[in-house]
């Protein structure tokens, strides 16, 4: 049995890339970054191409349907208030998602000046339903919960104390690698 290779379909013109971006634009926010990979597909290849997402992208700032300074700003909030993450989670992902980084900063900057990382911390906890490790192995769990969730290793022996956790706990804690215990490479 033999396989047709998928037949690419016709390349929008300007007016129907558009209406694909702004109905892409209604199901969910997104960044200039996402948009303009997201059209990629739907254009000819090549400077035509190129010339319709940058149309379609400058009419889209312009009407304020696609602006990346409001949705980092709102991108930040929810992921503080909603899921509880520490301010290098939330980079992680505004600079995945291909922010600027000068906005990245002065964003969670302003986001993350009254909040204390290790309320937050507690509350992400708590949002998890994590209790009071009681053995060393419940404590590295807490640890890469933590780790993963953004927060700092300062912030994280914070909560670690004041769960009076044991010292010898603590100092094999000291030893871990941030990228490893995230599950990042």
């Amino acid at each position: 049995m033999s396989f047709k290779p998928k037949k690419r379909p016709e390349p929008f013109d300007e007016a129907k890339l558009y209406e694909y971006a702004v109905g892409a634009l209604g199901r969910r926010m997104r960044t200039v970054v996402e948009l303009k990979r997201l059209m990629r597909s739907r254009v000819e290849e090549g400077e035509s191409g190129q010339a319709k997402i940058l149309a379609v992208v400058t009419r889209l700032e312009e009407q304020h349907y696609l602006d990346d300074p409001a949705y980092a700003v709102t991108f930040t909030r929810l992921r503080q208030e909603n899921d509880k993450f520490g301010k290098r989670r939330v980079q992680q992902e505004l600079s995945r998602k291909g922010v600027a980084s000068e906005l990245i900063s002065s964003t969670l900057d302003v986001a993350y000046e009254s909040v204390s990382e290790e309320e937050l911390a507690r509350k992400h906890l708590e949002r998890k339903r994590v209790k009071q490790p009681a053995t060393e192995k419940e404590s590295a769990r807490v640890v890469r919960l933590l780790v993963r969730g953004g927060f700092s290793l300062g912030v994280i022996f914070k909560v670690l104390k004041s769960w009076n956790v044991s010292d010898e706990t603590l100092a094999a804690i000291e030893t871990i690698d941030l990228n490893e215990a995230a599950g990042y490479e």
